[in-house]
């Protein structure tokens, strides 16, 4: 496999408060810890979309579409991570990796169970309680065939939270593998005291 990765670092940040891109987390731009570890995982390359790389879209998927367009020739396959998942780990990355290398699926991603109750409700009003034994929290970085994911976005212009959703809109065939725990996403300014207790 000819591996490349895209670390998508263009969001607003209006939840945290501040442009993630700018967000420094153990002295290092979050963006960095998550392109080191595609790097130590396996990935040939990392393209940098946002945060000083090429120029971030108004969504998440033009971002990260100009990040698929500037992977280099010959690539198979792409993993495309969150900066906003900074403790992201090499062993997660390979684990991806080594699940794309089966070949039998379009994606993979990672994931972790769901631990607490989950409720739908309607304003302040409970509806019913969701079965949580068949649901998962996803997590990137994600992994696809290259070419499958191109065909993906090129389907339709639908925004999608993450790269995998495309891929189920297309039809393709996307499997998880196990997640980490420690893997979280900085949504709020409160992750990042979070993430720096956990730094190695």
């Amino acid at each position: 496999m000819n591996i490349h990765g895209i670390v998508v670092a263009a969001g607003s940040g209006a939840r945290f408060g501040a442009s993630k891109g700018t967000v420094v987390l153990g002295g290092r731009a979050l963006w960095e810890w998550g392109r080191d570890a595609l790097l130590a995982g396996g990935a040939a390359s990392v393209v940098v979309v946002g945060a000083g790389g090429l120029e971030g879209g108004l969504r998440r998927r033009d971002s990260v579409a100009r990040g698929l367009a500037a992977v280099p020739y010959g690539a198979s396959h792409v993993l495309v991570h969150d900066a906003a998942r900074p403790l992201v780990t090499p062993s997660l990355v390979r684990r991806v990796i080594d699940r794309l290398a089966v070949g039998d699926a379009d994606g993979v991603v990672p994931a972790i169970p769901v631990r607490d109750t989950i409720k739908r409700v309607d304003g302040e009003s409970v509806v019913e309680t969701v079965e949580r034994s068949a649901l998962v929290a996803v997590q990137t970085p994600q992994g696809f065939l290259l070419e499958s994911l191109r065909a993906a976005h090129a389907a339709d212009d639908n925004d999608a939270s993450d790269d995998a959703l495309l891929i189920e809109w297309w039809g393709g065939t996307v499997v998880m593998v196990p997640g980490e725990e420690s893997n979280l996403k900085i949504t709020y300014a409160g992750d990042l005291s979070i993430a720096e207790a956990l730094l190695p």
